[in-house]
């Protein structure tokens, strides 16, 4: 009886609210707030914290305070990425961090879809007052089934809402989210068929954190303890002038050189997202001694997965080049930057920012039924582009992943796809925004609405 009446007095209050308008935004002449949400996995934060590092160094340019909150799911991957999160300019990205329930928005029949409705319904309470409290001028969706709720509650409460789509299909979060939004970006120019033609739709590429702008392959090289190996270091991040690049070659005593690469094992880092990937983790560790011949190997194996991916063998050249971590954290710019190749998932968030550095990429796309295919689609995209190499479904084998890095053991087939992964990069990232990152064009959209509310 009280939690029904307690039901009926929330929804009294919301109605009250919303036919009211209470809240009003949260913006003076110098300072404002901008909600931030996403979550559920690193793809569905780390543009978002691109974008607000880039909102506030647009800010501290105008002479304006931002204040940041994020909003995401409750589990500990979303705090402490969120919450380790620093910019450029040593800040952190979130002034404060929000966990709300979440319930997942499944394609397929399962019991757990009636239990999270009540999950869902819970995270929508949470952020309404979280947003009545907070009076943001603005919120930011970067997706996940997590931002449902708040953008719905946004709607409610006449916040505008501005959401991203990473994927090269929009995924079903995304789809709700445009109900409620304003304006809805996207990373390629062929997402927004995919949308209501009545929708605000603007291709603005994938935002990507400004560090790895200023990646360091040596920071990197130090970070896995093999300051002392020389090697290349790999193709450097776009956006820099060729000038600038030679510079930095002369400085750093040509590292890049062919006697330096030959003096070493190419590096190849594995990553699994931020949860991990038990497919690609298996292959590996299938493979692993073919791998430490040939490679110096350093496996993000995901933090649920570390255990069972812990090698306790004997074998010299495993124990020499094999460098697992359960999770790579401010250091990742870096570690990619030191990379040769990344054998990886096809996560649009680690595919931009291994594109951002120019890395040959070998591709292991997420298959099968639990999936809605975003990330097939976003492999077959860099492979049409001939800027990654892919082993989907029945190609995900050891022989089949033994016979790809072969090829690329030859350094002119590294540099073949590096390349090509540069041309796309730049082709779609400088065609929209010139000669600002795509971070920097969404904080600009963000901070010119809010400024002229």
């Amino acid at each position: 009886m009280r939690a029904c009446l307690k039901s009926r007095m929330c929804l009294q209050f919301l109605k009250n609210t919303t036919n009211n308008n209470t809240i009003s935004p949260m913006v003076k002449k110098d300072e404002f707030t901008v909600a931030f949400v996403g979550g559920g996995t690193g793809g569905h934060i780390y543009p978002g914290l691109a974008v607000a590092d880039s909102l506030r160094v647009l800010c501290k340019k105008h002479n304006r305070l931002v204040h940041i909150f994020w909003i995401g799911n409750n589990s500990p991957l979303d705090k402490t990425i969120v919450e380790k999160s620093i910019g450029e300019d040593g800040a952190k990205s979130a002034d404060a961090f929000y966990g709300i329930p979440s319930g997942k928005l499944r394609r397929y029949v399962s019991f757990k879809n009636f239990l999270d409705i009540f999950k869902i319904l819970a995270g929508f309470f949470a952020s309404f007052f979280i947003l009545l409290r907070e009076k943001p001028a603005l919120l930011f969706s970067k997706g996940g089934f997590v931002s449902v709720p708040p953008c719905f509650a946004a709607r409610l409460l006449k916040i505008p809402v501005f959401t991203h789509e990473c994927d090269f299909t929009p995924g079903l979060a995304t789809k709700i989210n445009s109900k409620s939004a304003k304006k809805v970006f996207v990373s390629y120019s062929e997402t927004a068929q995919f949308f209501s033609s009545k929708l605000d739709v603007e291709l603005t590429g994938n935002p990507v954190r400004p560090v790895f702008y200023s990646a360091s392959a040596e920071r990197g090289m130090r970070f896995l303890s093999l300051e002392n190996s020389s090697g290349n270091t790999g193709a450097s991040a776009l956006g820099r002038s060729k000038s600038e690049n030679a510079d930095e070659g002369e400085q750093n005593g040509c590292e890049n050189s062919p006697e330096a690469v030959s003096a070493r094992k190419p590096i190849l880092l594995v990553l699994g997202g931020s949860l991990g990937a038990r497919q690609i983790n298996t292959l590996v560790k299938e493979n692993l001694l073919w791998l430490c011949r040939n490679f110096i190997v350093v496996h993000q194996t995901g933090e649920k997965n570390a255990d069972e991916n812990a090698y306790s063998g004997d074998d010299a050249e495993i124990l020499k080049n094999y460098k697992p971590f359960p999770f790579i954290y401010t250091e990742m710019p870096d570690v990619i930057a030191a990379a040769d190749i990344v054998l990886s998932r096809a996560g649009a968030n680690s595919l931009w920012e291994c594109a951002t550095l120019a890395k040959p990429l070998v591709l292991i796309p997420l298959c099968g039924s639990g999936t809605r295919g975003d990330q097939e689609d976003n492999a077959e995209y860099f492979k049409k582009e001939e800027a990654a190499l892919v082993l989907a479904r029945d190609n995900a084998t050891g022989e089949k992943l033994v016979a790809c890095l072969k090829t690329l053991l030859d350094e002119n087939e590294r540099m073949r796809l590096s390349k090509n992964i540069a041309v796309l990069c730049g082709a779609v990232c400088g065609a929209v925004c010139g000669a600002v990152h795509p971070a920097e064009k969404i904080a600009d959209l963000i901070y010119n609405e809010v400024v002229e509310i």
